[in-house]
């Protein structure tokens, strides 16, 4: 663990609490105490945020605790944690007054963030789902009627369309949006161990429990479980799923003590359900439970007219973990309109962050997409000296491209000083840094 608190004599309180149950601690004062990136983060499990902790200081650790593979968590008291409310920052929220087992409870839950297999990019992380088309018009209104209520949602639509995003959304407008937003893939996790994730297990249960378990269960409380891909849920545990749904209790593996499951569900799954009841692979009465309130996801391609700002806001976001970004050219952008999207706003987010990654502060045509991408004109680069094809071409974005090119070689053969490149290309070395500036390519010289 991370403890940050500047008041010495709580510092040694928060890591003497955290030996106790089995935690080591490093503490500093302040965060301008840290270099950011935090090498040590591959080390710790999360971050605890004394109480004493400035606002400046908070606000800053919970947007820099984002840009890792998985965010750190955050350990935050609770007067403090709409300050930390920042981007894709993991947050487990703490009493102003913390006894052993609150603290034992919110390390559980922040490990269970930690360990989350973070299949969708946390660049899709975001809580309302964008756009304004008429398509995702409609899911907006079918979140916003049904978030005030505990019924039970389902959300249906193919993988990557973003299902999780508005199971976050139905959450954050409602009145558990204080308590944990708890989700578990049911596909990715095998079938023997599925039932200890969700409802935990006592010491002993079975070979391998050497310790109790609090389940997903439990770590929902007051909150939302996302049960994600249900439909690849085993028939032995949908059995097991329906009675907690119909009694609201529940016992942990090997435990005889009845808890009461005070839980939103949300399930989702890209699957046909009804299909899959036909063929004996899903209860019929556990699909009406869950199927109380449906809402479809669109693909991509049934609202494209919202990638230009989705492709604004992904960008924006790759950006802020990052420090860096692109500009996409308009043909750029009409070939990703043009686009069927397969892997919807999955595949785009990935995409998007290959071409930072790729063109890092540079402005890319469709020419540079990768081959995929690219509309049948512009499989490649034309030379300087081939004659005009057949469907025409764009003839400003052409000549751009040509010159980003030839300046991008010149820069490679001139180890990247611009003196050099610019005796290359024949022109004042003023002119060239112009340009450099214009297309925010890199080299070493420039001033």
């Amino acid at each position: 663990m991370l403890v940050i608190e500047p008041h010495a004599a709580r510092a040694l309180e928060w890591r003497a609490a955290l030996q106790f149950l089995d935690h080591e601690a490093d503490c500093v004062g302040t965060a301008a105490e840290l270099d950011w990136p935090l090498p040590q983060a591959l080390r710790w499990n999360a971050i605890l945020i004394g109480e004493g902790v400035s606002r400046a200081d908070l606000k800053a650790v919970a947007a820099r605790s984002t840009a890792y593979p998985a965010p750190l968590p955050l350990l935050v008291p609770e007067p403090l944690a709409e300050l930390a409310l920042i981007g894709d920052a993991a947050l487990v929220r703490l009493p102003l007054q913390v006894r052993y087992r609150e603290l034992a409870r919110a390390l559980t839950e922040a490990g269970a963030l930690a360990a989350r297999p973070h299949e969708v990019s946390p660049l899709l992380s975001m809580y309302r789902p964008s756009g304004t088309s008429t398509p995702i018009r409609a899911v907006h209104r079918l979140v916003e009627q049904v978030a005030p209520f505990d019924t039970n949602v389902l959300v249906l639509g193919e993988s990557g369309t973003g299902k999780e995003m508005v199971a976050r959304h139905v959450h954050e407008l409602s009145a558990r949006a204080g308590k944990p937003f708890v989700p578990v893939n049911c596909g990715a996790i095998p079938a023997e161990l599925l039932e200890s994730e969700l409802f935990g297990h006592e010491k002993g249960a079975f070979t391998g429990a050497i310790s109790a378990r609090v389940g997903r269960f439990e770590l929902a409380a007051g909150g939302t479980l996302f049960l994600d891909e249900i439909g690849d849920m085993s028939l032995h545990m949908q059995v097991k799923l329906l009675r907690v749904l119909q009694e609201r209790t529940f016992e942990r593996v090997g435990g005889s003590r009845t808890l009461q499951a005070d839980v939103r569900v949300i399930a989702a799954t890209h699957r046909d359900l009804e299909a899959a009841i036909r063929a004996g692979q899903f209860r019929e009465d556990l699909y009406y439970r869950l199927n109380v309130f449906p809402i479809q996801v669109p693909r991509l391609a049934d609202r494209i007219g919202d990638l230009p700002a989705l492709t604004e806001q992904l960008l924006g976001r790759i950006e802020r973990v990052t420090g860096q970004r692109i500009e996409l050219a308009p043909c750029a952008l009409e070939a990703l309109t043009d686009f069927p999207w397969p892997g919807n706003v999955r595949e785009l987010a990935n995409l998007l962050e290959r071409l930072v990654i790729l063109h890092a502060g540079q402005r890319v045509v469709a020419a540079e997409l990768p081959e995929r991408y690219r509309p049948a004109g512009a499989r490649a680069v034309p030379a300087a000296t081939a004659g005009l094809p057949d469907e025409g071409i764009d003839l400003r974005d052409h000549l751009t491209q040509i010159e980003q090119r030839y300046i991008r070689e010149a820069l490679a053969r001139a180890d990247g000083t611009v003196a050099g490149a610019a005796r290359l290309l024949g022109m004042q070395r003023t002119t060239l840094v112009e340009k450099l500036k214009k297309y925010r390519l890199a080299a070493v010289d420039v001033a």
